[in-house]
């Protein structure tokens, strides 16, 4: 299994070849570690292949965390990406991903989603996005129900 130093180690060998895209070379690396999409979020972000970054994101578990700061980071400057982002933060921490994930980092990933969504002018539609994550009655009464249910309108 991959560490974090083995992931910062790989994406500096990317920079050794200047010659092949940057799509290329993410997709031979998220190739060679089948499972683990979600860890390569970060370096789709950083290269700027915001497409691919979401599609990792939505492959398989990314960090909440990752997620949330990418959604508050690019709120303003790719206000698309950053719903996809925040969105994707709210669905894993939903189903239970994330490592000791407080009401703090459940309102953050809603308010940062939230912030994207009125930027890109969205804003309806991503709520019933968020709403939609709670379809299934057993994220009803589970700990981001309880957090920002109301707000989400869970009664």
């Amino acid at each position: 299994m991959y560490t974090l130093a083995t992931y910062c180690a790989t994406h500096a060998r990317a920079s050794k070849y200047p010659d092949k895209p940057a799509s290329v070379v993410l997709a031979d690396l998220v190739r060679h570690t089948p499972g683990e999409e979600g860890k390569w979020f970060a370096t789709a972000k950083d290269a700027k292949l915001f497409d691919e970054a979401v599609a990792l994101a939505n492959a398989r578990p990314c960090d909440p965390k990752t997620l949330t700061r990418a959604a508050r980071d690019f709120a303003r400057t790719n206000p698309a990406f950053a719903v996809e982002a925040g969105l994707a933060a709210l669905r894993w921490l939903v189903r239970g991903y994330g490592y000791e994930v407080t009401s703090v980092d459940v309102r953050a990933a809603y308010s940062h989603t939230l912030t994207a969504a009125a930027n890109a002018g969205v804003d309806g539609a991503v709520r019933t996005r968020i709403r939609a994550l709670f379809d299934d009655p057993a994220t009803r009464s589970g700990f981001v129900a309880r957090v920002i249910g109301k707000e989400v309108g869970l009664d």
